[in-house]
């Protein structure tokens, strides 16, 4: 069993949890992620390490609440304990030797995306964060990517936190003014990932963007996670979760993942109803 350690609600659909997971956090790697159950009939998901203390022993996840899984997992406390907690799983993303980075980040992406600024900040690297959110009530971390950042750039969508645009107005200002990148490192929703590709493309800038599709097994055995990434089909979580993003085929990522859509609204309603018929 995995003791949450701590829990800490970031915005009205946004939460941190920190686990008691020694072994996980003995190898944990920024980009890397874990696939969970919160109880023995649980359904498996996948999250991305947000941050490891190994000294602790504790591994730290940030979820956004979507279907019935995450709602179940939101209504437990500090003090509780997941079923199964198994990682670390993926291929870590690749840091060493990048002297100028742009971290591009949207949203709950935004978690996935801070301990991959963290180590390269921590390596001597130059980072500059880009982060996007539609209102200033769901911003999260943002004291941590400014000390983790040598540039920090706050986006909301109706400016009521930073600067009102996109995520991709703020990149090209700053490529147009004449920063140069070794890298872009984008993560967050498929069509603000695609949209930051296609401006790198652009500029010929080297971009590598991370992927969460569907997943089961975590392994490469169910098929789930599949993607087109210059023409070849991959498993996202072993040969990712992070491909070249010039290269990925994001319209049909978008396709599979709006599938099931309708399954996991009414999973999260269900979730919902069962849960407050339990607390009556």
């Amino acid at each position: 069993m995995y003791k949450i350690l701590t829990k800490k609600v970031l915005n009205p659909t946004v939460v941190l949890m920190e686990i008691d997971a020694p072994l996980v956090a003995k190898k944990a790697e920024p980009g890397q992620f874990i696939i969970l159950r919160t109880d023995e009939n649980g359904e498996r998901i996948p999250l991305t390490i947000a941050d490891f203390d190994r000294k602790k022993g504790s591994v730290t996840i940030i979820f956004q609440i979507v279907g019935g899984t995450t709602y179940k997992l939101s209504t437990m406390e500090k003090g509780d304990s997941l079923n199964d907690f198994v990682g670390p799983l993926g291929k870590a993303t690749h840091t060493e030797g990048l002297k100028k980075v742009a971290v591009v980040g949207g949203g709950v992406g935004c978690a996935i995306a801070y301990p991959v600024a963290k180590k390269l900040h921590s390596l001597g690297c130059e980072v500059h964060t880009i982060c996007g959110f539609r209102n200033q009530d769901l911003v999260i971390l943002e004291k941590e990517f400014k000390k983790a950042s040598s540039k920090y750039i706050l986006m909301t969508d109706d400016g009521s936190a930073g600067e009102k645009g996109l995520v991709t107005d703020a990149l090209r200002k700053l490529i147009e003014s004449g920063e140069k990148y070794d890298e872009v490192i984008t993560i967050g929703p498929l069509p603000m990932m695609k949209f930051v590709c296609l401006l790198t493309k652009e500029y010929g800038i080297k971009t590598v963007a991370s992927m969460n599709p569907i997943m089961i097994d975590g392994t490469g055995m169910c098929g789930g996670c599949r993607l087109s990434v210059g023409g070849k089909m991959v498993f996202a979580c072993v040969d990712g979760p992070e491909f070249d993003g010039h290269l990925i085929d994001f319209d049909e990522a978008m396709s599979r993942s709006n599938l099931y859509g309708d399954f996991e609204k009414h999973k999260y309603e269900e979730a919902c109803n069962l849960f407050k018929k339990e607390v009556k």
